[in-house]
Parts: structure tokens; sequence; C-alpha cells
């Protein structure tokens, strides 16, 4: 098969992407934002669209009502949110209206059947997330405000001063201050804030700031509309808070509820437990119940999220499903009887959308079989995007009492109809300590395995790729990746291997917990039996083995090279990996480290340096291409920086991709490019000839 059927870089690049859906309160309708990716310019651009949930299949035939392209006027426009009357969708952008240019996102709204978007209010903070009140006539939002600044003018001015401003310096006394890529609104904190409709016509719209002159706040760490519920009765807003005063992103959030009656702004607590941790507060449709999730910290700093309920009339709140060893993720989304509960979570490399009816004790698969990235429901009707190892985001509904699912949308199919993608397999192998380890296989689209026992010497050979996941408390499962893609390493010829190695998710909390204090030692195993596993097959090319990962996946690279004897992978690729954990205490979560390695550095400087591949430099040998971005905030760009300089002093052939706009992952599409181009360029440069003949993994002692 030629290389031009197979999946390119330029494929990717040139593939839709499905957003986050929004159904209308009947079911009938749904709206999402796609995003176009272009290479040409370098960048993506996004615009909501609408698709009618009832009538015919787009894969069987032309549906009863097409889909329909809502905005034209922006390159941004993304969070779509149906209004509760169904009449009008607001939406999170960044335009120019009304000769006024957005420096910050802002709400717009749309009329529901179409037509032009006008902005809600200029709210010089910014708009990071909302959610619409039931009356459909306000809404609450996220934005970042200075806390010693009170009332909208004063607000707006500060911005300005802000804006206009000619320092450069970030300045602060916070323990979070930075999260991911980007560091957070010097002086600035988010607040939960309405926006109210005029009272008059001609009027503007009014901003309140709910938290204003007190010391609340949302999480730092990416506050969304997930943190926040408004309650049915238009009366109250439960919300997930900090109660302590230092903030840190590892500290138990507790529930509080404001109350929006008159000029009443009084605050309540409603859960607060030193051991758990509370999030995603979401009321009943009577409002008599209110369902959160609550990690018991107190029991691990591992432990699964788990569905709670809190009982508005008794204040008491129970753990829904105490048995079942699976992660609760969120939004959580009652049903429209309040009887039922709809969230996320992973089994076993997979993502599925869930029911817990409340008289049950375990939940029940509504949308199941490869990697559901999320979800609506309203009206009779459940509308998810779901993706796997072989296809991007797909939008799909069903009834939510009964009915088959039904694709809703055509993007990419022209484009994936001529090109042919790899079988893929999940095996099971025996890893560390005798447990089940899952192994994801991607083969090459013409690969050709014999099905019987023929010689390696009448057989093609082909290379093994590993890829390893980060976290390390994640998973590689069957889902779509558009920055480390397993069907475009495997059209380039690569059978690509991924382990669910020990302290991966998805496998329950004994297995997640499982490395806990002695990073690098079942993980190394397991990856080590899956190759052991693979070496046997007779079409592998041994002198083509490989092993590659990001962020804990680098880790797990740099550290393989200390422990592992030389020849039994011909090279490695380390892209944003852990190098040195004394120095990772310049990460943006840092004070999340000592309870997964055991200490602080300086408590005990042996433990923590005993799992960092720092110490184990001089057993390094084996080839490797070290990538980093320098706005990677969660590793930063010193750890690849310093394993590189390692190599190189050391005399072990090296290069560095080093990008000075780019973060933990590649965003851009000319960068993304260059970093396909040199990942496939290194490992053809690298096959295992004149190293020692591949043989069993050695671990080096200290």
């Amino acid at each position: 098969m030629s290389k031009e059927h197979t999946l390119s870089v330029d494929d990717l690049w040139s593939l839709d992407r499905v957003g986050a859906p929004s159904l209308s309160p009947d079911g009938a309708w749904v709206v999402c934002a796609v995003t176009t990716p272009s290479m040409a310019q370098n960048k993506s651009s996004s615009a909501l669209w609408r698709f009618a949930t009832r009538g015919a299949c787009a894969l069987q035939g032309a549906p009863a009502t097409p889909p329909q392209r809502l905005t034209h006027a922006g390159d941004s426009d993304a969070h779509p949110a149906y209004a509760p009357n169904g009449r009008s969708i607001a939406f999170t952008a960044k335009r120019e209206q009304g000769n006024v240019k957005d420096t910050e996102p802002q709400i717009y709204l749309l009329d529901a059947q179409g037509g032009e978007a006008h902005r809600a209010a200029n709210v010089p903070t910014g708009v990071e997330a909302f959610k619409w009140f039931p009356d459909s006539q306000r809404m609450a939002f996220v934005s970042w405000v200075w806390p010693d600044v009170k009332g909208a003018q004063a607000q707006s001015k500060r911005h300005k001063a802000w804006v206009d401003r000619k320092e450069t310096g970030y300045a602060t006394s916070d323990v979070v201050y930075r999260y991911w890529d980007s560091n957070l609104p010097m002086g600035r904190v988010p607040h939960l804030c309405v926006l109210h409709p005029p009272t008059r016509e001609g009027a503007h719209p009014k901003v309140e700031d709910l938290f204003e002159g007190t010391a609340l706040e949302l999480t730092r760490a990416e506050p969304s509309a997930t943190c926040f519920d408004v309650a049915p009765d238009n009366r109250r807003i439960a919300f997930a808070f900090d109660p302590a005063a230092v903030k840190k992103l590892d500290n138990c959030f507790a529930l509080g509820e404001i109350k929006l009656q008159g000029k009443d702004r009084s605050v309540a607590v409603l859960a607060q437990d030193k051991a758990w941790d509370f999030s995603s507060p979401c009321y009943s449709p009577d409002g008599r119940n209110l369902a959160f999730i609550g990690v018991n910290l107190g029991r691990s700093h591992t432990a699964p999220p788990q569905l709670l309920l809190l009982d508005r009339q008794t204040g008491h709140w129970r753990v829904c499903m105490p048995k079942w060893d699976r992660e609760v993720e969120g939004p959580l989304r009652f049903g429209p009887d309040g009887q039922c509960i709809y969230f996320q979570a992973e089994d076993e490399g997979r993502r599925h959308a869930w029911r817990f009816d409340l008289g049950a004790k375990l939940p029940t698969r509504v949308a199941d079989g490869a990697w559901v990235e999320s979800f609506d429901v309203a009206g009779d009707t459940l509308a998810y995007v779901i993706n796997s190892a072989s296809h991007p985001g797909r939008l799909m509904a069903r009834g939510i009492a009964s009915g088959a699912p039904h694709r809703l949308d055509g993007f990419n199919d022209a484009l994936l109809a001529q090109r042919a993608t790899g079988r893929v397999e999940s095996r099971w192998i025996e890893g560390a300590r005798g447990d089940r380890v899952q192994v994801w296989i991607t083969y090459p689209p013409e690969f050709d395995a014999p099905h019987t026992s023929t010689k390696r010497a009448k057989a093609k050979s082909w290379p093994l790729l590993h890829v390893i996941h980060g976290g390390p408390h994640t998973t590689f499962g069957d889902g779509w990746h558009f920055r480390w893609n397993a069907q475009v390493f495997a059209a380039q010829g690569y059978v690509v291997v991924a382990v669910n190695y020990h302290g991966s998710s998805s496998f329950g909390h004994a297995f997640k917990d499982a490395i806990s204090h002695r990073w690098g030692t079942l993980e190394l195993q397991d990856i080590e039996a899956a190759t052991t596993a693979l070496l046997k097959e007779p079409w592998v090319d041994r002198q083509r083995v490989y092993a590659t990962g990001g962020s804990y996946g680098g880790y797990m690279v740099a550290w393989m090279n200390g422990h592992v004897k030389p020849g039994r992978y011909a090279a490695y690729v380390c892209h944003a990996g852990c190098y040195d954990w004394q120095a990772m205490m310049a990460d943006d979560a840092y004070t999340w480290f000592p309870k997964e390695l055991g200490a602080w550095h300086w408590a005990d400087p042996r433990k923590v340096a005993s799992q960092s591949p720092s110490t184990f430099a001089s057993n390094f040998k084996t080839p490797t291409l070290v990538i980093h971005g320098a706005q990677d905030f969660r590793v930063p760009d010193a750890q690849g920086l310093a394993y590189y300089n390692t190599l190189k002093a050391l005399n072990v052939p090296a290069r560095l991709l080093w990008f000075a706009d780019e973060s933990h992952w590649i965003l851009k599409p000319r960068n993304s490019k260059q970093w396909y181009g040199e990942f496939f360029a290194w490992l053809k440069q690298h096959p295992a000839r004149g190293l020692p003949k591949p043989g069993p993994s050695r671990p080096k002692k200290p």
C-alpha cells in the first residue's frame, strides 16, 4: 500500500475537531463548536454548528435537516449553550463589534434559528466560563478579577492600567501562580459573577461580582462551568471553593451555596471535610438533591473520585457507589426526572458515559465502545462526542430510554475514506507482581503477520515502537490522539505498542496506587514484559525496537536509559520528560510530588534521588531525541535541557528539538509537522547495528 493512501501529518491537520455538545431543552437540536486547523495559515479557527438529533443518520442517507453552520464572523467561537427556554444560544468569543475589539473573551448571544450574534455585555476582566439561569434571563460566569477592587468601573480602570503598563515583571506571594502553560493573571483571582439583563430600554446589562469583598474564589486550575451550578428556583448557586487561607492545587475543596434573594448574598457551607476534596456540584431538577464528586484524600492521594449525593433537607451526604472502583468524571447531569445521574468514567482503557439510578448500587453504560469525549442530556436525548483509535471525534445521539445511537455529523468522512488505517487490538500480558497488564497494539495498514509458526527468516520484519503515556495516572486508551497519533506512527511502518503500566487509571485504585513512593520500578517491569512478549513474534525486527514517551512517558524513557541494557532499544525519544525530581520544584504542581515520591528532597534526599533518572546518568548509552517547549510549566524545559546536556557530555548520540513558543504540548500546525518530521527522522537514523545483541533487561543498581 502506498504512503499516499495512509494517514499523514498533513492529513491529521486537515481533520475537523468536534467540540462538546449542548442540547436544546427538548433534545431535538444540538449545537457544538467545530475547530478547523490550517497548516497553510498555521492556526485553527472555530465556528458553531447546529444538528437535528432526530431523522436519518448522516451515514445512512441525507438527514432530515442538514447540519447548519451558525456563526461566520469570528474565529474563536466556543462553549455554546442553549438557553433553558430554547430561544437563544450563548457562547464565548473574542470579536470586534460596534467598533470595540475584545481584549478578553466575552459572552455572545445568538438567536437559536440563526442570524447575527451580538455581545451580551462588555466585561473588562473577561469571561472564563458561564451557565444560564433557569429563567433564561441571567447568566452566571467566571471572571478573573482584582479582589481588592470593588465595582465594574473600578475593575475596568484597573484592567486598562494593566494593559497599558510598561513593566514586564511578575510579582506574587502565592503558592499557585501559574498552571500548565500560562501564568495566572497577576494579582487576580477567579470570582463567580452574574450578568443581569438591562432593567430598561437603552440601559446596559449589569455585572455583579458575587464574591466581592470576601475571601472566596473558585479553583485557580482552569476554572470552568463544572465549578458551580444554579438552582432550579434561580435563588441559589452552589460552588466548590478552597476554604484554606493559603490556596494550593491539592487542598481539599468544600462546597458552598450563595443566596440570590433580593439583596441577600449570604453564603452557607454545604459540605466540608478535611479528608475529602469536593467538586462538580449539580442540582436535581426539583432542587432537593445536590450531586457532586468527592475524593477521599484522607484515604490516599490517588483515591478515586466518587459520586456523592447531598440531601438538601437534611444536609447529609453519602457515597452513591462505595464498592465501584472506577473514577467518576464530571460534568454531572441529572436525568429529566431527577432519578438518575449521568457522568463519564474510564474502564480498562476505554471511556464511557454512564447512568447511575438513585436506587441502584452500580451504574450502567449508556454510551460505550471507545472514548467518550463529552456529552449532554436534555429532553429524551443523550448527545455525545466519541472517538476511537481509528477515527477522530464523531457527534452521536440516542434516546435516553431506548434506541440505538446514530451519527449526526459527517465531518472528515471524505478524507478518511481515502486513507487506510491499521488494525488495533488490546492484549493482556503478565506484568509486575504477576498482575494482568493491558497492551494496546496498532498495526501498520499493510501489516502481514504470519498466522502460523513461520520462521523469522521467511516473514517480513516490522519495527516496534513503544509509545509510553504520561500522567502517570492516566491511561492509553482506545482513543484518537492528535499530538501522539498511533495511526500516523503506524502509517510509517511501525507496530505501535502502548502499555497501560502499573499506575495507569481505569484499572482500579490498587493498580493505580501501586507505584507510589517507588516510581519507575513496576512501570519498567511492565514495559519490559511487553517487549519480551513481542520479541517472540516472528515478524519483529530486533534491530529496530524503540521507546518513546511524553511527560511521565518521557521520564520513563530517561529512566530506561539508566536501567536497561544498551542494545535492547535502538533509540529513545523523550518529549517534555521529567529528569531530576529535585529540580522539578520549579514546576506548577510541586506540592503534589512528595505525595507520589514519598518525601520532600530535603527530608529524604536519597529516596527522591533514587527515583530520578539523573541519578543514573553514568549508565546512559542509548541515542536519544529530546523535545521540549519553553512555555511548559508542568515540566519546565530545564528538565529537557539538562537531560540533553548530560547526554552530550557523556558522548551519547543526542539531538534537541526545542520550541520557544510551545508548552507541554505542541499545538501549532507547522510546529507539529516539524515535531513528527524530527521524530521519524531520528528513528530511521538509529537501527541497533553495532550495538550488543538485544537481550533481557538487566536493571543496574544505583
